[in-house]
């Protein structure tokens, strides 16, 4: 299905009155239009899960055949004794091409990658049988037709028990971990609804029970008798990922308003069966359970792409880690030194995604009351940077020691730490004091939060020692968001090599 989304450019939207609202014809043409092209039953997130799963299937589906290939060689050598070939199984890779691809596809059909989280034993071993069943008919009828030579029925025989057994240990391990994470409430995402209380009702009603297990809802927000800055407020305060809005019958105008504040925050809008046109996020649509969904997202949509980013992070700063760690050393000795009977290591609370707070690390380049002075210097020395944040050369509160630090940026490498637990990522805004996105005085600088933020960015590379407007670093930061790809991320890294090695931009 194709919908066309008008949205209007130029300045933000100022009130209401500003908002390009469709006629009641458009909207009823919409309804209409979903009723006809009904959206598939799993969502984007669920596809990728699946797919991860197929792919993880097809290897264990190999290995079955693999191990079912060594016992066959073991059984044979117990009954018959002597050495018996182990190399059979390469006298049947025809099976292996169409048991390792259709295997998973199969079990598909038969739902064996619904419900994972709340699938009986049973049901899954149930699912198993009749998938393994087909594949195992399908190739013995090609053996047959096709009158393949060097089949080893033992191995077929085999591999058919090793597969059930492989493939229904996997789902069960993996029923376990989701069950157990979500009795621990771990991995829940902070959701708000958003609607009438009847509507609100009726769509955790006709929802499954696996379509909301994952979601701690944080509060049902009553669009008709709240208002739109309560909105903002809450998802400021309760680090909230995404709103979903249950709105078929509240007025147009306060689903329009509250759109927009999860718009200009970066935070997700999943809108039950209704048009909305947006100025920054892109539309598209989702599903939770079967209930149709139109979502505005402006910031980088779950795919291969991001889960690579996640795994790049986790290994690459490991690795940085172990390849720094006499850096580390240096960095730890040479504090302890200039500056006596202080930590080595500062931390402060920053805002991470969604503005939620975590403890960022640095190794301390400061005196020890550098926080308690920060006014003062304020006062006499003034801001190079406009707006909340605050930048100065020569900052009166560094010690000698932490300025060489700075200049070669090894003072940043602890953040390596908040990397490895998730807080951070090795590309991405820089995070921000508390305070300084508390003193935020426009609305969309928020969007800034609504990716993790990262060691460095393209602020950090791109001349951050002659950028001084604020205003210019956000512009800076939501172009990196509205515009990420994997390739962006390895630019900017290459970027930072010769950045830290030249200390270009280092203060």
């Amino acid at each position: 299905m194709v919908v066309s989304f008008l949205y209007t450019k130029g300045n933000p939207i100022k009130n209401s009155h500003d908002f390009p609202f469709p006629s009641a014809a458009s909207k009823d043409k919409f309804s209409r239009l979903l009723s006809i092209h009904p959206m598939p039953a799993s969502s984007r997130k669920d596809s990728f899960t699946i797919q991860a799963l197929q792919i993880t299937d097809a290897f264990l589906v190999w290995a079955a055949f693999w191990l079912a290939s060594l016992l066959r060689g073991a059984i044979l050598t117990f009954f018959y004794g002597g050495t018996q070939e182990h190399e059979s199984l390469y006298t049947m890779m025809w099976a292996l091409y169409i048991a390792v691809p259709f295997t998973p596809l199969v079990l598909e059909h038969f739902g064996f990658y619904k419900r994972l989280g709340s699938k009986t034993a049973h049901s899954a071993a149930w699912q198993l049988i009749q998938g393994i069943f087909i594949i195992g008919l399908f190739i013995s009828l090609f053996a047959l037709f096709a009158k393949m030579e060097g089949t080893r029925r033992l191995i077929l025989g085999l591999g058919g028990v090793m597969m059930f057994v492989l493939l229904f240990i996997r789902a069960r391990i993996l029923h376990s971990y989701i069950a157990t994470r979500r009795q621990r409430g771990i991995g829940s995402e902070r959701v708000i609804i958003a609607g009438s209380e009847t509507e609100i009702d009726e769509l955790l009603a006709d929802l499954n029970a696996d379509a909301v297990a994952d979601w701690d809802i944080v509060e049902r927000f009553d669009l008709c008798s709240r208002a739109t800055e309560e909105l903002f407020d809450l998802l400021k305060r309760e680090s909230v990922g995404r709103v979903i809005f249950a709105a078929k019958n509240t007025p147009f105008e306060k689903v329009a308003q509250a759109v927009e504040v999860c718009e200009l925050q970066g935070v997700e809008a999943w809108i039950a069966a209704s048009f909305i046109r947006s100025q920054i996020a892109r539309p598209v649509f989702d599903s939770v359970g079967s209930k149709p969904m139109l979502v505005l997202r402006s910031t980088p949509e779950l795919s291969w792409g991001l889960m690579a980013k996640q795994i790049i992070d986790q290994t690459g700063s490991f690795l940085v880690i172990v390849a720094t760690l006499p850096l580390w050393i240096i960095a730890a000795i040479g504090i302890k030194i200039a500056s006596p009977g202080a930590p080595v290591l500062f931390s402060q609370m920053r805002a991470g995604r969604y503005g939620k707070p975590f403890r960022m690390w640095k190794f301390r380049t400061m005196v020890h009351n550098a926080e308690e002075l920060l006014d003062q210097i304020k006062k006499d020395h003034g801001n190079q940077m406009d707006g909340p944040v605050f930048k100065l050369d020569n900052d009166p509160r560094i010690f000698p020691f932490g300025s060489l630090l700075r200049k070669l940026s090894i003072d940043e490498l602890p953040q390596l730490l908040n990397v490895l637990t998730g807080d951070m990522s090795l590309v991405g805004p820089r995070p921000l004091p508390l305070y300084e996105v508390e003193a935020f005085c426009v609305i969309s600088h928020r969007r800034r939060l609504s990716v993790k933020p990262g060691i460095t960015c393209e602020w950090q590379v791109g001349g951050r020692n002659r950028i001084t407007s604020f205003e210019e670093w956000v512009e800076m930061d939501l172009r990196y968001i509205d515009n990420w790809s994997l390739w962006l991320d390895f630019q900017i890294l290459l970027k930072t090599i010769p950045a830290v090695f030249f200390a270009k931009g280092a203060k």
